[in-house]
């Protein structure tokens, strides 16, 4: 059983077992996105992860003309549910330099290993170009 909870710009889903919360996710709304953020579970459940994270999300998206659902960074088991990879962003600030500047090197770094993940994994997805067909 499935309810969920909505506050301001902030979609909660929660999964429930004997009237216990047993998982939920946290979802933030977007003019025209909603942004899967956050998810967690006491007690492993075979595909529940799917069905609050993104069966939901997507029923909410629908229900509410959102035009997608962006379910947050990294995941290769998103490929099976129809997500392509795609690049995320964040900001940040780090008083330290010295760390500022390690951070700033291995995100240089980092970011040529995403390019290739993203390539790679959407090769995979569950869309084909025409290109191959």
């Amino acid at each position: 059983l499935l309810g969920e909870r909505m506050s301001g710009d902030i979609l909660l889903i929660f999964a429930y077992k004997n009237g216990q919360a047993i998982a939920g996710a946290l979802n933030f709304i977007g003019k025209d996105v909603l942004y899967g953020r956050y998810w967690g579970t006491n007690s492993y459940h075979p595909a529940l992860h799917f069905e609050v994270c993104y069966y939901q999300a997507i029923e909410y998206a629908i229900d509410n003309n959102l035009e997608k659902v962006e379910a947050g960074a990294q995941g290769s088991h998103k490929l099976s549910r129809g997500y392509l990879p795609t690049h995320t962003y964040s900001a940040h600030f780090i008083l330290d330099q010295k760390f500022r500047s390690a951070v700033s090197k291995y995100i240089m770094r980092e970011r040529q290993e995403i390019d290739l993940g993203i390539v790679i994994d959407a090769s995979r997805g569950p869309f084909r170009s025409n290109k191959n067909d």
